[in-house]
């Protein structure tokens, strides 16, 4: 990955790579750069407004219509803009400065908030407005996604990395835990126009911390001049790079069938727990809190590997088949601890793994192939993962998205061994079983030792 001028791309990383050595670092190491430092408490302001915004909006909705249907087109209308043009929202990242890209989105989605909360303030808030603010912040999502993860490139270059995207998966997750709270005070006590403006206004935390950023400090890349076809190339692009397509791949899979855990959740507090809305809130808390901890160890660990990446998804998967078969809702609550941890360590690893394998002329049309799939994935498996659930129980529902997690993980695993040169060697270490991938030339030579 370029840092800029004069400074050599690094190599993209084989699946040989994942025998290195594992590196550590300070967890908040990138926060000493002073530019990332702005940006990352600009977006600890901006994600936790973006949590009440969501809380607040599915309220509003559900109070207009008194359906849970419309709650679920709106979710849809925000997500609908990143299915069908998030592919073209990273050909134009890739042609735009990173910076005042960012700028733009940041400002059109600060106006959505404030629209909707003068509609809603005055009285005169419909649901077609509300649909319409959605789809407006899913439009400026198509290129605020991919310009965001991108430009963490610039600030931080290749060494801080993986410490930056784990801080800022942090950070959201730190969001995730505050704003819904503030978002339920604000609500109950002055209504959800506040919780609409609130959120506007704290766009102002992210513009001014673009805004004083030193200039010269990034570490711009050379931006990639309009032409046809670039599409196209950025879809061979990842096709002809193993360490891509099948990261790519696999978050597909998890997202699309892992990842449904407003269905899950829903479904295993009403129908088999029967604990009410207060336990499945403490469900969401539990697997938020993990989620901060995966975040967290991921910024300590410092290194980004494909084996971490099909260990964390197995990991995951298997987590996911125990929990539904959990008889005890002591017990299954405490699993999304660790769910959170192996879910988050997924995704971190994932986009640091693309991030660094990818060219900087290439990286936002990869990264938003990458955003359409985890993110598209959800609401696509949704509908089949719910219907599923109701059909045949929530305990099925949800080992079947734990089943195809740790099946994709396991055949995208020996793909990848196979395409390194790798093979799994069983051995007794210090009086302990040792499964390792190893090059085929080390497990030929094992027996000669």
């Amino acid at each position: 990955m370029s840092s800029g001028p004069g400074t050599p791309s690094a190599p993209a990383p084989t699946a040989t790579t994942t025998t290195d050595p594992p590196r550590t670092s300070s967890m908040f190491s990138s926060l000493r750069i002073r530019n990332y430092r702005l940006f990352f408490l600009g977006q600890v302001v901006s994600n936790t407004g973006t949590w009440m915004q969501r809380i607040a909006q599915d309220w509003l909705v559900l109070s207009l219509t008194g359906s849970s249907a419309a709650v679920g087109i709106t979710t849809a209308l925000q997500f609908l803009p990143m299915l069908l043009f998030g592919l073209y929202g990273g050909v134009l990242v890739d042609r735009l400065p990173k910076r005042p890209a960012l700028l733009v989105t940041q400002s059109s989605m600060a106006l959505s908030g404030i629209a909707l909360a003068a509609l809603t303030l005055s009285g005169h808030v419909q649901v077609w407005h509300v649909y319409v603010a959605a789809f407006a912040v899913g439009l400026a999502t198509v290129v605020d996604n991919p310009a965001r993860q991108s430009f963490v490139s610039e600030m931080v270059g290749p060494d801080q990395l993986h410490n930056a995207v784990s801080l800022n998966s942090a950070n959201f997750q730190s969001a995730r835990l505050v704003g819904p709270a503030v978002a339920g005070l604000m609500i109950t006590g002055v209504g959800t126009g506040w919780a609409f403006l609130a959120n506007g206004l704290s766009f102002a935390a992210p513009i001014a911390g673009l805004l004083l950023m030193r200039a010269r400090d990034l570490r711009p890349v050379t931006r990639t001049p309009r032409g046809k076809g670039q599409l196209r190339e950025g879809l061979r692009y990842v096709a002809g790079r193993p360490e891509l397509i099948w990261s790519v791949v696999l978050v597909g899979f998890i997202g699309t069938f892992g990842f449904n855990f407003p269905v899950w959740l829903s479904a295993y507090a009403d129908d088999v727990f029967h604990v009410g809305a207060g336990g499945y809130s403490l469900l969401n808390t539990l697997m938020a809190a993990g989620s901060l901890i995966g975040a967290l160890l991921a910024a300590r660990r410092g290194t980004a590997r494909m084996r971490l990446l099909i260990g964390a998804a197995l990991v995951f998967g298997a987590l996911e088949i125990v929990a539904a078969l959990t008889p005890a809702y002591w017990l299954f609550a405490l699993l999304m601890v660790p769910i959170g941890i192996a879910g988050l360590t997924v995704n971190v690893t994932a986009n640091t793994t693309v991030q660094l394998a990818t060219d900087p002329a290439m990286r936002g049309r990869v990264m938003s192939l990458f955003m359409m799939v985890f993110m598209g994935g959800t609401p696509l498996g949704a509908p089949l993962i719910g219907w599923v659930t109701d059909t045949y129980g929530p305990q099925v529902g949800f080992a079947l998205g734990g089943i195809v997690s740790a099946a994709a993980a396991a055949v995208i695993g020996l793909v990848l061994a196979r395409v390194g040169g790798l093979r799994l060697s069983v051995a007794w270490h210090r009086g302990h079983p040792q499964v390792r991938f190893v090059p085929r030339e080390r497990e030929e030579l094992a027996p000669a030792a």
